[in-house]
């Protein structure tokens, strides 16, 4: 089975993503291509990080054209907003989640692992893993939305079950969220005719009618309660131990963050907006 690495990045993160690419080439084996997806402005940026495996994708190869970037003029330009008549204003992480979906589309392998430009590995990792036979891991914490949760993850669960015509809220309260997860090409094409049959519009435009949605609640709702789990398994392992506040830690306490990964932990990531220096980073793991 052809696993394809994928990343949806943009120029801010490149330094982070030039750190993913170094920890990649040494330590992810087992995979055909690494995708990263990105504005079409950024494009000959991310051309340096190219090789033999990596390719960069441009965005306009990816959605529709009548969803376009422009400068946020509510912050004198330095930030984007993605405008078209068919969804709400967009910013650029909504529009990432589309490219992580719309790449299904553009290549042929059978399924696609999932790295934030943020992450860097510090474990060998074969991506043959993810693979039970002919079965894919879905990653799954059973239950979560159940209990207390902070953010808007039960927002984007009810968005899910809206633009795929199910229950709203899942009465099981699964949570699909995570770091470094996997995604079948197969299930991603049907589940965009899904939801265009569903609700009449482009996938893009249904889902982009609102600004509180996670893709990643999208696929696991439609792989459990559309396909009824065909062709994937489940697993809670968590493969990235994440340092989500800030202020960004000192480094004893960045070292020490290291030490308590777990064992099925192989890679690290520190959320760029903590604001923490990419080359200090790459000094401590060296």
């Amino acid at each position: 089975m052809r696993t394809a690495l994928v990343t949806a990045s943009y120029a801010p993160d490149f330094e982070r993503c030039r750190l993913l690419c170094e920890t990649i080439d040494r330590f992810v084996t087992g995979y055909s291509r690494h995708y990263i997806l990105v504005e079409h402005r950024d494009v000959p940026l991310f051309r340096q990080l190219e090789g033999p495996r990596r390719v960069v994708v441009d965005e306009n190869d990816l959605l529709p054209r009548w969803i376009r970037p422009f400068p946020d003029p509510s912050n004198f330009g330095r930030r984007r907003v993605w405008l078209s008549a068919r969804t709400m204003p967009l910013r650029g992480w909504h529009v990432q989640q589309f490219r992580r979906i719309a790449i299904a589309a553009l290549v042929d392998d059978e399924a696609f692992f999932y790295i934030d430009s943020d992450v860097a590995f510090l474990k060998p990792f074969d991506c043959a893993s993810v693979w039970r036979g002919s079965d894919l891991r879905l990653f799954r914490r059973d239950g979560d939305l159940l209990r207390p949760v902070p953010g808007d993850q039960r927002i984007w669960s009810e968005h899910a079950g809206q633009v795929l015509g199910i229950v709203p809220v899942s009465p099981a309260g699964h949570d699909y969220i995570g770091t470094l997860i996997a995604w079948r090409r197969d299930a991603l094409l049907t589940m965009c005719e899904h939801i265009e049959k569903v609700t009449g519009r482009h996938w893009v435009a249904a889902i982009g009618r609102s600004r509180r949605f996670s893709e990643c609640m999208i696929y696991g709702r439609y792989a459990d309660e559309v396909l009824m789990a065909a062709g994937h398994y489940h697993d809670a392992a968590e493969f990235c131990r994440v340092y989500w506040f800030a202020p960004a830690p000192t480094d004893t306490e960045f070292l020490a963050f290291i030490e308590a990964m777990t064992p099925e932990q192989v890679a690290i990531g520190m959320q760029s907006f903590i604001g923490d220096d990419t080359a200090r980073i790459r000094k401590l793991l060296a």
